[in-house]
């Protein structure tokens, strides 16, 4: 576990050729995760930012999940003009960032949990990030954004050890795998592929619905 001050960097690595390359195609996923404090509720949780898509051969996307591997629920979505981009304001007191990078047919995926240290005579607590799972070069002969975009979740079989075994991936996270796989091949992007919306803003959008329905049917 290695604490940082308020914001946590833990991320794939690009060169500056990559990044330009990224920034060419359009694609904006920011992997930077924050610590913020809520007043109103005093305490500290932390904040991503789902972003990123596609664009031709190249793709670059990060989510977030819980701890357990379901999706994060979002506070809020972002709608920006463009595509490619930011897509969903993540807040939580422990958030698991999920980041992949696709060029072709090969994939890097970076799987870090991010968490507020413990207090420690009542100073600011540290951001602290520990990695969970780094796929390196993984492989996966799919046409995902074309004739095999059903079968994103194939490439949890393309990561092995570095002897071409097992990669050990936790079990946990295997069924967001398949979503940000599916994000990193989805072109112009403008939609969020794994976390969810809050479960209150769920029940509000029912309630409207039925009250809808029953206006109709009076």
């Amino acid at each position: 576990m290695n604490p940082t001050r308020s914001r946590s960097t833990v991320g794939l690595r690009f060169s500056r050729g990559a990044l330009g390359v990224l920034r060419e195609r359009g694609i904006f996923a920011q992997s930077s995760v924050s610590l913020e404090h809520q007043h109103l509720a005093k305490c500290y949780v932390v904040r991503g930012l789902e972003s990123g898509g596609a664009a031709g051969d190249v793709g670059h996307y990060v989510t977030f999940a819980r701890e357990d591997g379901r999706p994060a629920e979002y506070f809020c979505p972002v709608e920006t003009i463009g595509v490619n981009g930011p897509h969903a304001v993540v807040l939580a007191p422990v958030l698991v960032r999920i980041e992949m990078l696709r060029k072709a047919s090969t994939y890097e995926l970076l799987i870090t949990q991010h968490r507020p240290s413990e207090f420690s005579n009542g100073t600011r607590p540290l951001l602290e990030a520990k990695i969970l799972f780094r796929g390196v070069h993984g492989r996966l002969e799919l046409d995902l954004s074309g004739r095999n975009k059903a079968r994103p979740g194939t490439v949890r079989r393309a990561f092995c050890s570095r002897g071409g075994g097992e990669s050990g991936k936790p079990k946990r996270f295997r069924s967001a795998v398949g979503p940000v796989t599916a994000a990193v091949n989805c072109a112009g992007c403008s939609h969020c592929h794994y976390t969810t919306v809050q479960q209150e803003e769920e029940q509000e959008l029912d309630a409207l619905v039925e009250s809808a329905n029953s206006v109709k049917s009076a």
